[in-house]
């Protein structure tokens, strides 16, 4: 039992420590194994000359020498390895022969914002309508709110994208149907927001059901521990018992569900972006993608991996802030909070 927060800094700091320490190798062998399949994939990293007609072999084995790509891979991935990890620059892209560090800080404020948006709707929307659900347990919201998650999680975030545009951009002109600001027009606060509407519906409507689930199996959990009806024993209200016990208890396990899926987030970027024309990280990876523009993807991989696992951290971290009991060590960590929850699916 920790007398004082002292203790606790103190042991945050070691599992901090001995996160960031995981974290390196863990992002090395995400990139050799994106390496590993970019190199071994048809055409290469040349692939956008290698079908020119106007490129001879000649061309090819000097672009091939210039890039080192005539070398075998493991020595490319070393190569590309002490460039990256050690002089930290990421190269040229092949396609504008600009840096690729560079292109990517330019569109992660555009994809921090619009996945920023889409957590904070999916999330605060989540946790109503699964209160909601849980308070009218079995009743006509709770069946119709059920159902809309269901469409929710079952409809791909390409053809809803597509349909929005569909409906709100051609049919009825209410929304633009993509970019972030009016080409042309005047840069405005209302203009942004416009733009911003539809790609951030879309983006967090798949996570706004599955939160909504979790958030409503988890407070008709809680409301049925022995706490409650301890407290209801004492003469608490409903409204406290609620809010001030069943639901601190009931949305720990939905915050480690959510850090666990803001990973899907990206992916999810990556689709949303291309759709509506986001000029975020996700439409640059696919960029780089249709173009062979292997130094950009690996670019992209690698932030991406780090962003990623930082918010894992970031996750187990506030499951401590919200419960104390549970512990940083490995075997009574956030473990026991996907456990417990478990239990109540």
């Amino acid at each position: 039992m920790l007398t004082n927060g002292w203790p606790l800094v103190g042991e945050m700091k070691v599992f901090i420590v001995k996160r960031v320490a995981r974290i390196i190798p863990l992002v090395i062998l995400i990139s050799i194994g994106t390496f590993a399949l970019l190199h071994l994939a048809p055409g290469g990293p040349i692939g956008i000359v290698s079908g020119n007609p106007k490129v001879n072999e000649v061309d090819l084995a000097r672009i091939r020498e210039h890039f080192g790509l005539d070398k075998p891979l493991p020595v490319q991935y070393l190569m590309w390895f002490r460039q990256v990890f050690i002089r930290f620059d990421f190269g040229r892209s092949y396609v504008t022969g600009r840096p690729v560090l560079g292109m990517i800080l330019e569109r992660v404020p555009a994809t921090l914002e619009l996945m920023g948006t889409s957590f904070i709707i999916a999330l605060v929307l989540g946790i109503v309508v699964g209160i909601i659900s849980a308070l009218r347990r079995d009743g006509f919201i709770d069946h119709l709110f059920s159902i809309i998650s269901t469409v929710g999680l079952s409809t791909p975030v390409f053809w809803l994208g597509l349909m929005v545009i569909a409906i709100f951009s051609l049919k009825l002109g209410l929304l633009p149907s993509g970019g972030r600001v009016t080409i042309g027009g005047p840069t405005s606060l209302t203009d942004h927001l416009k733009h911003l509407i539809l790609p951030a519906s879309v983006l967090s409507l798949t996570y706004l059901a599955s939160w909504s689930r979790y958030m409503r199996a988890g407070l008709v959990d809680a409301i049925k521990r022995d706490f409650v009806r301890t407290a209801r024993a004492k003469g608490l209200g409903e409204h406290t018992i609620v809010f001030k016990h069943a639901l601190r208890n009931a949305v720990l396990p939905v915050i480690t569900i959510v850090v666990m899926q803001i990973p899907s987030l990206f992916t999810g970027a990556v689709i949303t972006e291309t759709v509506f024309s986001w000029p975020g990280m996700g439409r640059l990876f696919y960029e780089g993608l249709q173009r062979y523009d292997y130094t950009r993807v690996l670019g992209i991989v690698v932030i991406s991996s780090l962003l990623i696992v930082l918010f894992n951290l970031v996750g187990d971290l506030l499951c401590v802030l919200i419960d104390p009991r549970i512990s940083l060590h490995r075997r009574k960590g956030p473990a026991i909070a996907r456990s417990r929850f478990g239990a109540a699916l």
